[in-house]
């Protein structure tokens, strides 16, 4: 071997050294934080053999030690005696408890759940400066709300559903699990001596009056509180009817998404008609989160022991049970009403707790509370096993993804084995507790089926990777499906959805309700029902006044909420009416044209408004008097798209904008910090990307919520480069592309060369690949961050969402603008009602309209569906917490409007086209930017001439 090659030899055996070394070392790194991620049960097992000291331990909240800032305090606040303080939505604060006797304690507060932005109030735990356990970083506590008025009927007679308002009240709460997995109160270590506890805000606000380090109370058996009844004397009540609560008049509930329901399905629910809608249930897929209670008084006419049931309906759950807890004036009477199981039917049912030999509760005379909270029931423990699985098996996916990559070659041999034997024998431990746990759930259930079949596929897939270790290339695919397909799974089990039509109490001399109507009630119902059919209309919202404005909605969840906000608040306090139709969004022009349209219509695209202001279908809203106030609830970014030929013509709604997610603890694996530039993104991108992870700047492919995003995305991702090197999409009177300017072709060489040089994935799932870790960072819109949430609870804390990168200015700046989209609302050129129109435009633009609507809307759908309002005062009232909105107020400071122009349209197709040609074809980005360009131009010179805009 001559010496050149020699020496060659060496550098490349220099480079596989260099690389297994840091490659070693990341494995081992991240080897080490799995080791470190200490859950609660390793916890306590660590403390096995402490004592549980008796003596209770009371700590005022006003004798804090530590404040991050000046803590304010109430005497006496809401007729509590003594001094409380208010916790904040950010900041900490520390006391200090001295501990005569060192032990596990549950610590307890008295909080108070002060208006905030009604979100649950979370705070993480810190004992002598230290989490005690991963859980400790996300303890919550509920809010209390309830209808904000009787059930009432609108002009067609149908029952409307009551907002939700919160009732606040103090309440008491054991630091706990709020996914359920642990049935009782957190226990605490402390050291016999002084301690410090710091509660960190993490979630909203509340008032703290005391916390007290105690031992829970212990729960009877119903043996022993049957004993107790028998001391004390208490007498069996004898009723002549049995006690009916009408579940859908829940007086307290923990989640504004527990308002009340319909069921037409039978006359016997109570109340019931053949064709108006009556609310006469509560419950369904909104009732399904550990944690979420529903609180009913109950009026008996003499203290003693009654009986207790409630008619139910679980069809949601095939297969099996649903659990709840029961309290009855905040306690729970024995063990057995812990986990009260919902077995699953295809019709309303009757449950008497107790079933066959019912069980007895004592009541005092007068009022008594009755609460159902959702559990786990026992599953508890066997969903916590599979979500630690899914957390080992994600790990066990990254570490082989380091070596394999995302798509290895089956023909070559990795030595998995060899280099990765931890994570090897990591498959066949996590084979053997899937195994026990659908072994488990088929011994209580007495077969095989859709429960299992998930579990069932994973453990062969498991058995044979660990068995042959060089097979894993070929099943790498359905591997990481199959973990995607195991994290699904969690969530559904997770899930505990009942709905309730009434509760009762009875005694021994009566007979159980019945669930169902007989044969006669039946056929009645349903004969009337459908001759109803041909003379309701179910599709109309509100009464048909044709003085009225007409405004046009495409969303009936939407126009649901809107109309209820028009007669609880517009129609009150103003003089105009305003009806509210259901209309799809594709029926506007043609209804335009035809003389037949509305006078305002709202969701309307972020293109249409210039797009009708060119055929002059659409009132200009700068002529009005006010326009600049009403203007200024918005930023001049969100207006800019509706602006055209010195008018203004919509009013912005949504603005979303793009932001950058990014995994925390993947990020400390590989010893990087998150990026502030585009220099500092390419600077970690091999760290990234020799590991065989990726990063993700959509083109046009997956949001990051997995939809198809369209061309606008194509125009959203590009503006983003151009933005920041100071170019513009069109001349100031948006008669030519600026395309061909230089910064716009710098812009566009930069942007490409992510995809060509530095082979960026143009298509791709990111919220699947984001949470397997095989995408650790990405930009995508920042709406993901609600959905991330909710996906993929097991990476809380995990994970953050911050501005996106910025690109170094002249002057040593960063600049990081980004393009926005969104809907807005239009007033229609045909309307002769455009004053009119005008006042509820600025009504429903307006902060408090806007913020309520976002919490209706998401009191309905879920925390997944918050609105994205364009105006900012609103946003702040929304459930964001502090730390994100501070994030997402810097970025939208950066956010730059995309003006629409005559022909515009080209603009994102030909940016996409010009994409496509230099990755496929590896043309030249500057000619190729510069040929479409004069496409792009030409289509806006025929647009400007078609509709008389040119000189």
């Amino acid at each position: 071997m001559n010496s050149r090659c020699f020496s060659l030899f060496k550098m490349l055996l220099s480079c596989v050294v260099i690389f297994l070394v840091v490659a070693g070392s990341i494995i081992v790194n991240a080897e080490s934080q799995l080791e470190d991620r200490q859950n609660y049960l390793d916890y306590i097992a660590s403390y096995q053999g402490a004592s549980f000291p008796e003596n209770e331990i009371v700590i005022e909240a006003s004798d804090y030690i530590n404040a991050s800032e000046t803590v304010k305090t109430f005497e006496n606040f809401k007729d509590e005696a003594g001094v409380s303080i208010l916790s904040e939505e950010e900041g900490t604060v520390a006391w200090e408890v001295t501990i005569n006797q060192a032990g596990l304690y549950s610590i307890e507060l008295d909080y108070y759940p002060i208006e905030g932005k009604g979100m649950n109030i979370v705070r993480e735990l810190l004992i002598n400066g230290e989490r005690p356990f991963e859980e400790a970083n996300y303890i919550s506590f509920s809010r209390v709300w309830q209808d904000a008025n009787p059930i009432q009927t609108d002009q067609r007679d149908n029952e409307r559903r009551p907002s939700q308002i919160e009732a606040p009240s103090w309440q008491t709460r054991f630091f706990e699990d709020d996914m359920g997995y642990v049935a009782d109160p957190y226990l605490f270590y402390f050291e016999a001596g002084v301690n410090t506890i710091e509660l960190i805000s993490i979630q909203d606000f509340m008032v703290i009056r005391r916390l007290t380090l105690k031992q829970m109370d212990e729960i009877p058996t119903y043996e022993e509180a049957l004993s107790h009844y028998k001391e004390q004397n208490y007498p069996i009540v004898t009723l002549t009817e049995p006690i009916k609560i009408q579940a859908e008049h829940a007086k307290y509930k923990s989640d504004a998404m527990l308002y009340p329901t319909f069921d037409r399905s039978s006359p016997a629910t109570e109340p019931s008609h053949p064709s108006k809608i009556r609310l006469n249930t509560i419950g369904g897929e909104n009732w399904k989160e550990v944690g979420q209670w529903l609180s009913w008084e109950v009026d008996v006419p003499e203290s003693g022991l009654y009986q207790l049931g409630v008619k139910f309906w679980q069809n949601f759950k095939s297969g099996r049970y649903v659990a709840r807890t029961l309290r009855i004036n905040d306690e729970i009477p024995f063990r057995e009403m812990q986990n009260i199981g919902f077995n699953y039917g295809a019709s309303w049912e009757m449950k008497t707790f107790g079933q066959d030999d019912p069980f007895l509760f004592y009541l005092e005379e007068g009022t008594n509370t009755l609460t159902l909270e959702v559990s786990l029931g026992e599953l508890s423990e066997t969903i916590r096993t599979v979500e630690e699985s899914v957390f080992a098996l994600n790990f066990a996916y990254r570490q082989m993804l380091m070596i394999i990559g995302g798509s290895p070659d089956i023909f070559r041999d990795y030595q998995l084995a060899q280099r990765l034997p931890e994570v090897i024998a990591l498959l066949g431990e996590q084979r053997d507790i899937l195994n026990d746990v659908s072994s488990y759930l088929s011994d209580t259930s007495g077969q095989r089926g859709l429960t299992t079949s998930v579990l069932d596929t994973l453990v062969v897939q498991l058995d044979r990777m660990h068995r042959d270790p060089d097979s894993i290339p070929d099943r790498w695919s359905s591997f990481r499906s199959n973990i995607s397909s195991l994290g699904a799974w969690v969530l559904e089990m997770q899930e505990q959805p009942l709905q309730l039509d009434y509760l009762f109490a009875y005694s021994n001399n009566l007979t159980e309700p019945e669930p169902s109507a007989n044969l006669l009630q039946s056929m009645n119902y349903n004969i009337r029902s459908f001759f109803a059919s041909f003379t309701e209309d179910y599709s109309s919202i509100g009464d048909a006044d044709h003085d009225a404005v007409k405004v046009w909605v495409n969303n009936r969840d939407y126009g649901n909420i809107i109309n209820a906000l028009v007669e609880s608040d517009f129609n009150l306090n103003s003089d105009v009416n305003v009806n509210i139709e259901i209309v799809e969004s594709q029926t506007l022009l043609p209804a335009t044209l035809a003389g037949e349209g509305p006078d305002v219509a709202l969701q309307v695209g972020i293109g249409d408004p210039v797009n009708y202001a060119v055929r002059n279908a659409v009132v200009d809203l700068s002529q009005f008097a006010d326009f600049n106030s009403v203007s200024d609830r918005f930023a001049s970014s969100a207006i800019t798209p509706y602006r055209f030929n010195g008018g203004v013509y919509a009013l912005p709604e949504t603005q979303t904008f793009p932001m950058m997610f990014y995994r925390t603890d993947i990020f400390n694996e590989l010893e990087v910090e998150a990026p502030n530039t585009w220099s500092d993104l390419y600077q970690i991108m091999p760290h990234i990307q020799k590991n065989n992870m990726n990063i993700g700047i959509p083109i046009n492919g997956v949001s990051g919520t997995g939809n198809v995003q369209g061309i606008e995305s194509t125009l959203s991702s590009y503006a983003m480069f151009l933005y920041q090197n100071n170019g513009q999409l069109y001349s100031e009177q948006g008669e030519v592309s600026q395309l061909d300017h230089e910064e716009a072709i710098h812009a566009f060489r930069d942007w490409t060369s992510l995809y060509v040089n530095y082979s960026i994935p143009v298509q791709y799932d990111f919220a699947n690949r984001f949470r397997t870790g095989e995408m650790p960072v990405g930009i995508a819109d920042y709406s993901t961050y609600n959905y991330l949430s909710v996906f993929a609870p097991e990476l809380r804390g995990m994970w953050e969402m911050i501005p996106v990168p910025g690109t170094i200015q002249a002057d040593g700046s960063v600049d990081r603008s980004v393009s926005s989209s969104g809907v807005a609302s239009i007033i229609l050129q045909t309307s002769d009602k455009q004053d009119d129109a005008w006042e509820f435009l600025k009504w429903w633009t307006s902060a408090e309209v806007q913020a309520n609507f976002g919490k209706e809307l998401e009191s309905i759908i879920g925390v997944a569906a918050r609105y994205a309002t364009a105006n900012q005062e609103a946003a702040e009232l929304l459930g964001w917490t502090a730390s994100v909105y501070h994030n997402l107020l810097e970025q939208w400071d950066w956010v730059v409007g995309n003006p629409e122009v005559p022909g515009g349209y080209f603009t994102p197709r030909h940016i996409e086209n010009a994409f496509r040609k230099v990755y496929n074809e590896l043309d030249d980005p500057r000619e190729t930017i510069l040929d479409y360009t004069d496409i792009i131009n030409l289509e806006i010179e025929h647009k400007r001439r078609e509709f008389g805009l040119t000189d």
